[in-house]
């Protein structure tokens, strides 16, 4: 019998630097002497993309068996991974170029500069009919605020506190800036062709947002939901915690979509949803766990923290259901103790320096990286068409 669970994949951007946390670029040469490897247009950011595959144990395996192949090359020339979302350690004045001829990445520079210059993770779901997606992309729209305050950790920029959670969400620049809450497939591909003719969109990739469709030949064919809005979840562990509970309530919108699609179970119109999604996530990135947001379904008020521990009470059963209970574990620890930024932004009260701060978690990183290899090994794969 074929896996209940979704297909997924990840892609996983990562700022490169010194064990002291100063960030040091180097994404074309890892390219260029590593298969797997990717460049951003700032040549501090390096990505690797795992293959599709539902298994949860063997996405941790994709997830570590790139590091495992970079650390080395890294530790020849004194660099390592840097946690965290922004340039915490400086230079966001200065863009530096992977590739100096290449067109796009001028257009970046010149529209954008170091605006973009930062690290995420984005979390891709398989879904293949049209209608199951659109409303899995209405329900994580709704709900992406709970992401990013699960994952928030860009507290620091140049070695200062922003006095946001996550810096990069409000800095990242929203492209386009008004994005509705797709109805269906049709309405996606008209908006989509009107942007590009307006030039809002440069092209089809040049949607970032939040949450968007993806596919092989976008706005046509799609086969995937992409949430985009997370920080870099550099705990492969935490990252598939946050994983299981968007597949679970994607599940739960399967099973009953009166219930759980924003456009059939709430009192607002779509157009108010999708300017309460777009408030959410400012709230979140501002204040993470401790955000006040807005619930889809009627417009209360409700804490980031109390509605995430709400959903997973809700959960459970499906979880246990599908095997995912054990997975969930690290979603309480984050609202037990806080989010990274939290966590870092409580030591940096206490005295410690942003350097001191990122280089103790790279260290730590690293370390735990080594503790999930000696545990994991690739044992299925997929494709997601």
């Amino acid at each position: 019998m074929s896996s209940p669970l979704l297909l997924k994949g990840f892609e996983v951007e990562l700022y490169t630097g010194r064990p002291d946390g100063t960030v040091v670029g180097c994404s074309a040469e890892v390219a260029a002497a590593l298969e797997g490897f990717v460049t951003e247009p700032d040549c501090r950011n390096l990505e690797y993309i795992t293959p599709p595959a539902a298994s949860y144990a063997t996405q941790l395996a994709l997830l570590l068996e790139p590091r495992r192949r970079l650390r080395p090359w890294l530790a020849q020339r004194g660099l390592t991974l840097l946690p965290g979302s922004t340039l915490s350690t400086g230079d966001s004045q200065r863009f530096e170029r992977s590739d100096p001829k290449n067109p796009y990445h001028a257009y970046i520079e010149a529209t954008y500069g170091t605006r973009v210059v930062t690290a995420s993770v984005h979390i891709n779901l398989g879904l293949t009919d049209p209608d199951q997606l659109f409303a899995a992309c209405r329900l994580v729209r709704c709900e992406a605020a709970l992401l990013l305050a699960l994952s928030a950790c860009s507290p620091f920029v140049d070695g200062e506190v922003t006095g946001a959670h996550s810096q990069r969400w409000l800095q990242f620049p929203l492209t386009p800036e008004q994005v509705p809450l797709f109805l269906n497939h049709g309405h996606y591909i008209d908006w989509v062709e009107e942007q590009l003719q307006l030039g809002t969109m440069q092209n089809v990739r040049h949607l970032w947002t939040s949450v968007r469709p993806n596919g092989e030949r976008r706005p046509y064919d799609l086969n995937r939901l992409e949430i985009r809005i997370c920080d870099l979840v550099a705990d492969p562990q935490l990252l598939l915690a946050l994983t299981a509970f968007v597949e679970l309530r994607i599940h739960q919108l399967l099973q009953d979509p009166a219930a759980c699609d924003p456009l059939q179970a709430s009192d607002l119109d779509p157009q108010a949803l999708a300017a309460l999604a777009d408030a959410n996530d400012q709230a979140a990135a501002r204040s993470s766990l401790d955000a006040e947001l807005r619930h889809w379904r009627d417009g209360a008020p409700i804490t980031a923290r109390a509605w995430i521990a709400a959903e997973l009470a809700g959960l459970q059963s499906l979880a246990g259901e599908l095997g995912l209970a054990e997975l969930l574990l690290p979603l309480q620890q984050v609202l037990s103790q806080g989010n990274q930024a939290m966590q870092w932004l409580e030591a940096h009260a206490q005295g410690a320096s942003v350097a001191e701060l990122i280089a103790s978690a790279a260290a730590d990183l690293e370390q735990l990286e080594t503790r999930l290899g000696a545990q994991s090994t690739i044992n299925e794969a997929g494709t997601l068409g």
